[in-house]
């Protein structure tokens, strides 16, 4: 969500990181497939080129440490939603996520309205997906 906001560059950044927290748990599944190529089609045309690098998740995450508030906000709430989205929430994204939490300097007050938003997405969907079965 709101991924458009990111320049080319940090599109490339935001999916390495996308990529470390979806295989820090073990080898992604097919449903994680299906997300990461979600975000990619959200990006459009500017991530065609793109190719996984080998930066590690610390530096990655201090890329975007540096970026603005609403970009940090936009990569933190993204692979939040990420991590929610499956059923496993393991130790390992958690780590990861507190270390971005951490390093992007985001507050609690924040990190609960993005936590709730969040939900509300994950719940909206669901509620729409029983409307559209029964």
């Amino acid at each position: 969500m709101l991924l458009n906001q990111l320049s080319k560059e940090e599109k490339y950044y935001f999916l390495d990181l996308l990529s470390k927290v979806i295989n820090a748990d073990g080898p992604a599944t097919d449903y994680d497939k299906i997300v990461f190529e979600m975000f990619k089609s959200e990006m459009g045309e500017d991530i065609n080129r793109y190719k996984k690098s080998n930066q590690t998740t610390e530096k990655l995450i201090e890329y975007f440490s540096n970026k603005s508030k609403a970009i940090k906000n936009v990569v933190y709430y993204n692979i939040l939603w990420t991590t929610l989205s499956d059923e496993f929430y393991t130790v390992e994204e958690h780590l990861i996520l507190e270390e971005i939490i951490h390093e992007f300097g985001i507050t609690n007050r924040k990190k609960a309205e993005l936590f709730k938003a969040c939900c509300a997405e994950r719940d909206l969907k669901e509620k729409i997906k029983r409307l559209v079965i029964e």
